[in-house]
């Protein structure tokens, strides 16, 4: 009986799941994609403000009389972003090759003599053989591996300081979405700037952004096609073999 409410508990499970996505495909049916409406980073359900390890806070010195205010880069105002709310520019430029080759091979042997020379008074002689038992094993394995990988990104996006940390760095957000015929692509950038990383165009490299998260995708008719089913997907996750 609870194999079967489990059973029953999955099978419902899985049409609520089904229903869902359905009913998100059939609602695209005859038109594009949908865009996401341009929204304010830190509303969506998804965003956690960053914490790092800061240093600890220390009063800037104070000096009588002086024209230099603590803390400013220049006497002029820098047009870098510096705050909550300005724009920068994040260059991505991803290159990346791997070839690894790995081969490994082993092998060992054994043998094994177990004689009974007295066995509850019997000598060996009135046995047959004086050896009871005699074993032998030879094992060997070779294995060879291979994995080559090229990747190439290129991006260029505008993004958003969301948050100053208390030591000064730049906590960054950058979306994009492009929409060409039925399909939409999605591109977002995230991660902490240090604000002499910026460049005096504004601009920042994808190297110098730590935690960084990259991601391009997309949905429509093409990322349909090419991705699996979601009953196929659930059997893949599941099926032992």
């Amino acid at each position: 009986m609870t194999q079967h409410r489990l059973s029953g508990a999955v099978l419902v499970g899985l049409l609520g799941l089904a229903s869902c996505t359905g009913l998100a495909d059939l609602s695209e049916v005859g038109h594009p994609p949908r865009m996401t409406r341009t929204s304010d980073p830190t509303q969506t359900p998804d965003y956690r403000p960053v914490t790092m390890p800061m240093p600890p806070l220390q009063a800037p010195p104070t000096e009588v009389g002086s024209l230099w205010r603590p803390g400013s880069r220049a006497f002029f105002k820098d047009q870098r972003a510096s705050q909550v709310g300005d724009l920068l520019t994040i260059k991505v430029e991803i290159a990346d090759n791997a070839n690894v080759v790995d081969n490994t091979s082993a092998s060992s042997s054994g043998s094994e003599d177990f004689g009974i020379p007295s066995l509850f008074g019997l000598k060996a002689g009135a046995l047959t053989k004086a050896d009871a038992l005699n074993t032998s094993s030879a094992s060997a394995n070779a294995g060879t591996g291979t994995i080559r990988r090229t990747e190439a990104v290129t991006l260029t996006l505008a993004g958003t300081i969301t948050q100053v940390l208390p030591n000064g760095n730049f906590v960054v957000v950058a979306r994009q979405e492009v929409r060409v015929n039925g399909e939409l692509r999605q591109l977002m950038v995230s991660g902490v700037v240090r604000p002499q990383d910026i460049l005096e165009d504004n601009t920042v490299t994808h190297d110098r952004i730590a935690e960084a998260r990259i991601s391009y995708g997309g949905r429509g008719q093409l990322t349909k096609q090419q991705t699996p089913r979601y009953g196929q997907q659930i059997m893949d996750s599941v099926l032992p073999f």
